[in-house]
């Protein structure tokens, strides 16, 4: 048993058959941590157009995201969606494991999750391997 990392929205589901479909090859996106910005962190989504094993998949409606290993850590409990303003559209993440953000909001703090505390609070994105 492991818990899952993420969960998308029906939104975010919606925009990542749109990407996929828009694209040749791509078998899904992937979402990994990288360091930058301000805040010390950036979320970084590319096209997956090779599955590696190491990846963890995880699928709503038909869309798959990929999430890179040294990421997980970093996204346990997180929801992604997809939001449209009058401003910007683009990706959000409900992350539990950020603990702030820049003011141009470019870029994250995280922290790694407590799986303990996780375990103890009967996280519902538990999933049987």
């Amino acid at each position: 048993m492991g818990f899952a990392v993420m969960t998308l929205t029906a939104a975010a589901a919606e925009r990542v058959k749109t990407v996929i479909k828009a694209s040749d090859d791509a078998t899904g996106i992937r979402v990994s941590i990288k360091k930058g910005g301000c805040a010390g962190m950036e979320y970084a989504i590319d096209l997956a157009r090779e599955v590696n094993p190491k990846d963890d998949r995880i699928e709503r409606d038909d869309a798959v995201v990929f999430v890179a290993p040294e990421a997980v850590l970093y996204l346990l409990g997180t929801e992604m969606d997809y939001e449209v303003t009058k401003l910007r559209s683009g990706f959000v993440f409900n992350n539990p494991n950020q603990t702030s953000a820049c003011g141009c909001g470019e870029s994250v703090e995280l922290k790694p999750a407590d799986l303990a505390k996780l375990a103890e609070a009967g996280n519902p994105v538990v999933r049987v391997d």
